[in-house]
């Protein structure tokens, strides 16, 4: 047989949100053996691709930072016959201002099998997000894509700037916020009026978007004093006028915020969704791993005895996977907890147990431990036997207070947990460039472990200062202030959707000029 020849696919990474990504860019990266991105493509994305995958960035930042495109060219050729499957991660579309074409025709000159994955280009997206439909059916009738980032020091110039500055569509220039003011001089001395709605938006469609809006006559100077910088999109025309109707992005609660994300990556989904949703972004940094216990001999024992006890516990969404994995393990089913009253510490804990079609008969009003002592102190645990599977570091209230009570509990270590490798560094980094505005903790584990990144207390005190600290419940709050995290935000229940609303509640009062640290 003779070599495996891989495949290229250019794939269009999308304007910066990630959610944005196309189901086939996913499939192509969950799919590759190399990934080639660039500057533009969010590093989200990556995540998609096999941990084994290679990733190598080829990106592009600014003028006079560009690799080469033979050099690109010659990547995705070489490991491409080399039998792997390639995908080059552009930002946008591949096809749209970049350089995809010219990609297209070196690997297909080669000789190699590739495929475009279109994505959503920022042309369309930014203006998007911004509130500005780039066409209507009473303002604009037709767009025009243009690229902006022509030398103005040129003799001669490509765009035609007559036919651009006389038609009565939308204009939307990519690449062109370092020569706005030229875009400007030509549009205005071939006609286009001086009044005409302009705006220019930075980094659209991710939550550190700014939209700055004016006329051909204000836009450049206004862009100027607000700072704006690559990568830019310019619109012009009458859709601008839109924006103040249908600004819908910017308006969220959380918009412009920055969150880092604690929880085990397993988990950190829910919490990251819900940021999204409300208009943050959420970074990810888990400070906490679960794993099997160093031996599963002690929980096997407990099921093989499973009829000896009266109550089974599950303080944690992460005992109920475990204990309910190994009981198959053993060739049983739901079947072996028939006569055992399920208690559940909380109602996520809850849904996971009845993912297994198990209902639970006990969830306390207060989701902790005490909440749970409570609730069975109420049903009656007196001389009955209880099994708690849990971690095997976790506080000790609930045995003791149901021992104190007059049960016979039994805890067994279903799973630990443990310090990942985090990347220490990055947080650290953007605490320093003042890059994080709010930090969660979900559990008493992960606070601790966060601490840990850190050469000692001063220096977390000193890099998180001012930054808004938000916890799940009163118990994790607790841990964090142990540690030297003031706590600003507590969570009014033990879930993740209060903890989310608690966070936007708080920013809410931030903007009422409620006088609390925002």
């Amino acid at each position: 047989m003779g070599k495996k020849t891989g495949i290229i696919y250019l794939v269009g990474a999308g304007p910066g949100d990630p959610k944005l990504l196309t189901l086939r860019g996913k499939e192509c990266l969950e799919r590759a053996d190399v990934v080639l991105y660039d500057y533009l493509a969010n590093p989200v994305l990556l995540d998609f691709a096999p941990a084994k995958a290679e990733r190598i960035y080829v990106g592009r930042r600014g003028r006079g930072q560009y690799q080469d495109q033979s050099e690109i060219n010659r990547l995705l050729i070489e490991k491409a016959r080399a039998g792997k499957i390639v995908v080059r991660l552009k930002g946008g579309d591949p096809f749209v201002f970049g350089r995809g074409g010219e990609e297209a025709e070196a690997v297909a000159g080669a000789g190699l099998p590739f495929e475009v994955v279109p994505g959503v280009t920022s042309a369309v997206a930014a203006p998007a997000y911004a509130g500005i439909p780039v066409t209507h059916r009473t303002l604009a009738s037709t767009v025009t894509f243009v690229t902006g980032h022509e030398d103005p020091t040129k003799d001669t110039e490509a765009l035609e700037w007559p036919r651009l500055a006389t038609a009565h569509g939308t204009l939307v220039f990519l690449m062109g916020v370092k020569n706005l003011p030229a875009i400007v001089t030509n549009l205005r001395r071939e006609g286009k009026p001086a009044d005409t709605p302009a705006a220019v938006i930075r980094w659209g469609t991710k939550s550190s978007q700014r939209t700055v809006v004016g006329t051909l006559g204000t836009i450049a100077d206004k862009a100027a004093e607000a700072r704006i910088e690559p990568p830019s999109v310019i619109v012009v025309g009458e859709v601008v006028r839109l924006r103040e109707q249908l600004n819908w992005f910017e308006t969220r609660p959380l918009f412009g915020k920055r969150v880092l994300v604690t929880r085990a990556r397993a988990q950190a989904g829910e919490l990251s969704g819900l940021l999204v949703e409300q208009g943050a972004e959420p970074v990810e940094c888990p400070t906490i791993q679960i794993v099997p216990p160093g031996s599963w001999a002690e929980l096997d024992e407990a099921i093989a005895g499973l009829s000896r006890y009266q109550w089974l516990v599950f303080t944690s969404v992460n005992g109920v996977q475990p204990f309910m994995e190994r009981l198959q393990h053993k060739g049983l089913d739901g079947r072996a907890v028939a006569g055992l009253r399920l208690c559940c510490i909380g109602p996520r804990t809850a849904e996971a147990l009845a993912s297994y079609g198990l209902r639970a008969d006990v969830i306390p009003a207060e989701y902790q431990a005490e909440g749970l002592i409570e609730a069975m102190k109420a049903a009656g645990v007196k001389g009955q036997r209880v099994l708690i599977p849990r971690a095997a570091v976790a506080r000790e209230i609930l045995p003791e207070q149901l021992r104190a009570l007059g049960a016979d509990v039994q805890v067994v270590t279903a799973y630990r947990t443990v310090l990942p490798e985090v990347e220490a560094d990055r947080v650290k980094d953007l605490l320093k460039k003042q890059a994080l505005h709010v930090l969660t903790f979900a559990s008493s584990s992960t606070v601790r472990n966060f601490s840990g990144l850190f050469r000692s207390r001063d220096e977390m005190r000193r890099l998180t200062g001012g930054v808004v600290v938000a916890c799940i419940g009163p118990i994790t709050a607790k841990t964090a202030a142990e540690e030297g995290l003031p706590v600003t935000i507590t969570a009014a229940e033990n879930t993740i959707p209060a903890l989310v609303e608690a966070i936007v509640q708080y920013f809410s009062t931030c903007r009422e000029g409620v006088p609390v640290r925002c």
